[in-house]
């Protein structure tokens, strides 16, 4: 192993200016980091340290001379912009076509079935806000008993209900019989049970939520890395993504603080192997809200936090931040944008100020964590030489 461990950070959302296919997803002009910075000044100076702003201008977060760290763009390779599509890629999964959306929810074929296999009517059955909905509808649904159903940005069905009207055992059979449901053509990426609880005016989610997620196709990184018998920790969502497939540890969070924390103590405990983490308020509570002020500030609570994170960092250890997507909050749109996303690879033995270019596919990051564990995925090229201390390109590109 070139390093012992690796600490993989994705920062939901946070995207790096339009790809060049942007337009054929109605996201032209889109530009997450680089809107928010024009519209509203942002203080990343840790962020910066490491090349944030070497990746390409961004106004008031010029480059730095000597970079910390080494620093590249990743291309989205797969059609899509939605999490699953995202995540997989870096894991090396490469969609032929993206997952379904539904912008004006549900069809009949698959609303009517799905209530005549539940036996219940449903509410909703349009995009929303997880916490606006059941503020709409929570009441309504009490008094019925019929789910409320909703969709977003992202290709997922998500069925809120509240615990004392439809008990936790039947909530995740309903999520199940939707799972079942929602194949072929309607194959969406996440069936997502989404319980509350509380009185009208008052209700909230808990921790109940379950993710029925479609099954990745065997053979990418995290099985990989359990064939290799490698200690794979998970933060965050990203368990959920992956049906926990190759995890041998992790803890789901709520929030960018709770998630920052629990990275902060996976590292403590010092074990070998892959942390991978996601922190996800950037995309959740601000992104799909047009929030660029709560976007502009969840950014710099990330940044003060890196101080933190890098000196919980060992010799051995590497250390990844990247995205999945972009989520402009300064456009009309409340979805999801298609663009690049930043790379930033640092670490006590790390090679800094190495400009990784803009890569083929998010693989390039799962291809580096496989080649550094001594194994390797279907897609991407890795950079792990490109990062080792004594390692050179000459003047034709060819590492030393």
């Amino acid at each position: 192993m070139a390093f012992r461990r690796i600490v993989w950070i994705v920062l939901d959302s946070v995207g790096i200016g339009e790809m060049p296919d942007a337009a054929d997803y109605g996201d032209a002009g889109s530009d997450t980091l680089g809107n928010i910075a024009r519209m509203r000044k942002l203080d990343l100076p840790h962020l910066r340290a490491l090349g944030l702003g070497n990746i390409r201008p961004i106004e008031g977060l010029p480059a730095v001379a000597h970079p910390e760290g080494a620093y590249g763009r990743c291309t989205l390779a797969s059609p899509g912009k939605d999490t699953t599509t995202g995540h997989w890629e870096m894991v090396g999964i490469h969609l032929e076509k993206p997952f379904p959306l539904y912008p004006n929810g549900f069809p009949p074929e698959i609303m009517d079935e799905f209530e005549r296999r539940i036996g219940r009517p449903t509410l909703g059955n349009k995009p929303a806000s997880g916490t606006e909905i059941i503020k709409e509808l929570g009441e309504e649904h009490v008094n019925t008993g019929s789910p409320i159903v909703y969709t977003s940005a992202d290709s997922v069905f998500q069925i809120a209900m509240h615990e004392e009207t439809i008990p936790l055992w039947e909530q995740y059979k309903i999520c199940e019989t939707a799972r079942e449901l929602l194949r072929g053509k309607h194959e969406v990426g996440r069936v997502i049970a989404r319980p509350f609880e509380g009185q009208p005016g008052s209700f909230k989610r808990t921790s109940n939520r379950k993710d029925y997620a479609v099954p990745p196709p065997r053979g990418m990184l995290l099985d990989r890395l359990k064939e290799a018998k490698v200690h794979v920790i998970s933060v965050g969502k990203i368990f959920d993504v992956f049906l926990g497939r190759g995890i041998t540890e992790f803890d789901k969070t709520k929030t960018n603080a709770e998630g920052m924390a629990k990275t902060l103590e996976a590292m403590a405990e010092g074990k070998d192997g892959l942390i991978f983490g996601n922190l996800v308020d950037f995309d959740m509570l601000y992104g799909h809200r047009n929030d660029v002020e709560g976007y502009a500030r969840a950014l710099e609570e990330v940044d003060a936090w890196v101080p933190a994170f890098r000196a919980a960092l060992q010799p051995g250890d590497l250390a990844i931040f990247t995205a999945d997507h972009g989520c402009d909050p300064t456009t009309p749109s409340t979805d999801h944008s298609r663009e690049y996303v930043p790379l930033m690879a640092f670490g006590p033995n790390v090679r800094a100020g190495v400009d990784l270019g803009t890569r083929a596919t998010l693989s390039d990051i799962g291809q580096t964590v496989a080649a550094n564990f001594g194994t390797s995925i279907a897609k991407g090229t890795s950079f792990l030489d490109e990062l080792l201390l004594g390692k050179a390109p000459d003047a034709e590109g060819v590492l030393a």
